[in-house]
Parts: structure tokens; C-alpha cells; sequence
């Protein structure tokens, strides 16, 4: 056998610690592509990107048919997440020193052929291996007001040229796409659309979370997602106050999410303000973090599911809804309409008075509602994590092959 091929055993597969082989398959092949992850971004992310890498890191591990292997890369060294000033810098100082020298080091070591990472960073330099970063959004550009500085001059001293140099840049929507080309001047043709999927929430019900609340099944309107102003949730809670003026529902409005810990993007007081003005104090709930299971009974239980958001990359909760069987309505703007197709119904975030009528119209059409859920369920198959994972490989296949 040739020395730069590798035979393994059909269905043999290999599970190890974080920084080793997981998974290959499958009979003879070209010399086997490694492909590091950078995993340190679990330790710290709360939010859409930890799920994508999160559901990234499983569908990995379940791929059953690419002459690959992965290998998840981690830091070593506790990540400080504490408030203050000095834990702010010296977490900027950790950070960066893992991605320009820790994370180079541990790809060259375990001889990486790629280097993938999902929270927008590359290293700098390319010791033997190429780099792909993901791009989830262009909000550095849009809403630099929502970013310190530190952060903002780190992105463009960093992450910009070394996106630069990458390989390809994946970006989870052509809207996402269109925007970070508008804004960074690199080519379309280096910024490759893959799509997310949604989050494997389990499917196990947390009985009584329902009650805690007193909520009633089918008879509230859903919003997940964390506290950002973006999210554009004050003008959902006028929404809804139209919404219980003009009809005689008992439905409520649940906002299902933490609050941000960054100050400049946190819109958690103007939500309370929000709520206060319109005396929707027993008719809103706010719950808080929720566990998976708690949540997947929130989506479980749902009448419908509205999101309002200004600015979205993509939009995972749309797929959460889709697979709960709730009807969706979005906003009219960025990523949403392309994710959620002919599958939900959009209305302009900027005008209460239309997103009212929008939730008035599912509330009260129970035809509507079964029909936007069949559509749900379709559009739904257009999108999954396995798939995802397939067009990854293809895309880090292309990146070592066609680029020498």
C-alpha cells in the first residue's frame, strides 16, 4: 500500500479526550485530512454560538463516511470570566494569546491540514495548515456602539487580516455574506454560505415548569433569546399590549432568555420600562436562563412564536419553533425572511401597529396556524446539522486539495 495512504475498517471508529482522534471511516483513501477545532469558546459563549459549536462538535462526531479526523483543541489554562476592569484586560490578554500562540502551537503539533474556529478569530499565522473562520454576522460594522473598544480594536488588528489570509470565511446566510463582503471588501467568492440547524434540544418535558408560571398550555406567545437591544423587545411588549387592548384573549407573552452581561448591548432595564408602561406586569413573564429541557417545554407549549429582532445573522429559534410544531412570525429585515422561506409570516419591526395585526391574524385563525405549521415542518428539512457537517468537510477538503 502506498506510504500516503491510510486503510481503516469499515464503521471503526475512535473516541478519545478533547485534544484527540474522534472519528474515521472507511477504507482506503488519500492521505488522511485532520482538522483541528477550536473548542475554548465553550467555556465562555452562552449564546448562538455556543450551540453551533456545540451541535458542530456532535455532528463531527457522528460523521460516518469522510476519510477525516478530528481533532477538538482546548486551552489548558482557566478562562477568567469575572466583572471589573482588570478581568476584562486580562481576558482580552488570554484570549488573544491563545489564538496567536497557544492554538497555532496545538494545530502544528497534531499536524492540522485545517484550522477551524466559530467565534470569527484565526490565528495570525499558518504554521503548515490553512484557516477557516466563521463570520456569523457583520455587527462589528453595523453596531460598533455595542462592543468596547478594546474589543472593537482587537477585531480589526486581528481578525480582519487573518481572515484575510484564511482559506474561506463561512457565513451561516447569504444576507451574513453579503453584508461582510459590503463591509471588509473580501471576495463573495471566499465567503461560503453554509447553514445552521437547529439546537438538539431534548425532547424530555421539565413537568410543572408550565404551572410555575401560571401559564397555560397553547395560551402564550413565545420570544427566546438574550436581552439585546437588537432583539428590538420593548416594541414586541407594545405589540402585544395593542394585542390584549383589541382582543379579548387571556393569552400572555413570554420572554424566555438571561439578560446580557455587556452593558452597551443590554436592553434589560428598557424591557422593565417596557412593562411598566404598559401595565403588563401579570401578563408578561420573564423567565430567566432556562435548562434545555425547560425550554423545550416553553416551545413545546406554545401558541406561537414571534421575533422582532433588527438584526439577525441567522436566526436558530425560527428551526427550534419549526420542530416544535409552533407557528413563526419574523420580522422583515436581514437573515429572518431568508431562513424562515415561505414558512412564517413577516411584518415590519419598526411598526407596532403591524406586528399587532400579524399576531392578531395567527391568534385568531386556527387554519392559519395549522397551515404555517405544515409549511414549518417542510422548510425544516432544508436545514440540519449533519448537513451542515457535510458541507464543512467539502468546503476543508477543497481548502487542502484545490488550493496547492
Amino acid at each position: 500500500m502506498p506510504a500516503n495512504y491510510i486503510f481503516v475498517k469499515k464503521n471503526d471508529i475512535v473516541t478519545a479526550g478533547p485534544d484527540e482522534l474522534v472519528s474515521c471511516r472507511n477504507g482506503y483513501m488519500k492521505k488522511k485530512l485532520t482538522i483541528g477545532v477550536d473548542i475554548r469558546d465553550l467555556r465562555v459563549a452562552q449564546t448562538g454560538t455556543k450551540t453551533y459549536l456545540e451541535e458542530l462538535c456532535k455532528a463531527f462526531r457522528e460523521l460516518s463516511d469522510e476519510n477525516c479526523c478530528f481533532r477538538f483543541l482546548d486551552t489548558s489554562l482557566p478562562v477568567y470570566t469575572r466583572r471589573g476592569k482588570f478581568g476584562k484586560y486580562f481576558e482580552h490578554f488570554s484570549y488573544q494569546f491563545w489564538k496567536q500562540v497557544s492554538l497555532p502551537l496545538k494545530a502544528y503539533f497534531n499536524n492540522c491540514d485545517i484550522l477551524f474556529c466559530t467565534d470569527n478569530f484565526v490565528p495570525l499565522i499558518q504554521l503548515g495548515y490553512q484557516t477557516i473562520p466563521v463570520f456569523h454576522d457583520a455587527f462589528f460594522f453595523e453596531n460598533p456602539e455595542h462592543y468596547g473598544k478594546l474589543w472593537l480594536k482587537l477585531y480589526h488588528l486581528t481578525a480582519i487580516p487573518a481572515a484575510k489570509k484564511a482559506a474561506f470565511i463561512v457565513t451561516p446566510t447569504v444576507y451574513a455574506q453579503q453584508q461582510i463582503h459590503k463591509y471588509t471588501g473580501i471576495p463573495l467568492a471566499k465567503l461560503k454560505v453554509i447553514y445552521e440547524g437547529p439546537k438538539s434540544i431534548g425532547l424530555a418535558a421539565q413537568e410543572g415548569i408550565i404551572a410555575k408560571y401560571n401559564l397555560q398550555p397553547s395560551n402564550y406567545i413565545l420570544h427566546v433569546g438574550s436581552m439585546f437591544k437588537r432583539k428590538n423587545i420593548p416594541a414586541l411588549i407594545h405589540a402585544f399590549k395593542q394585542l390584549k387592548d383589541n382582543t379579548n384573549s387571556s393569552v400572555k407573552l413570554v420572554l424566555a432568555g438571561p439578560s446580557s452581561a455587556n452593558k452597551s448591548s443590554n436592553d434589560f432595564s428598557a424591557i422593565l420600562d417596557a412593562i411598566k408602561l404598559t401595565g403588563l406586569e401579570q401578563e408578561v413573564v420573564i423567565t430567566g436562563y432556562l435548562t434545555d429541557s425547560e425550554l423545550a417545554t416553553f416551545y413545546m407549549n406554545a401558541l406561537m412564536y414571534v421575533f422582532p429582532s433588527v438584526n439577525e445573522g441567522f436566526g436558530i429559534p425560527i428551526l427550534e419553533a419549526f420542530k416544535y410544531q409552533i407557528p413563526v412570525i419574523v420580522a422583515d429585515n436581514t437573515a429572518l425572511p431568508e431562513v424562515g422561506g415561505n414558512a412564517v409570516i413577516c411584518f415590519n419591526p419598526f411598526d407596532t401597529e403591524d406586528m399587532y395585526l400579524k399576531m392578531k391574524t395567527v391568534l385568531e385563525n386556527q387554519d392559519l396556524r395549522k397551515e404555517l405549521i405544515l409549511k414549518g415542518q417542510q422548510r425544516l428539512k432544508d436545514f440540519s446539522w449533519l448537513k451542515s457537517s457535510l458541507q464543512l468537510l467539502a468546503l476543508f477538503r477543497e481548502a487542502v486539495y484545490n488550493q496547492h
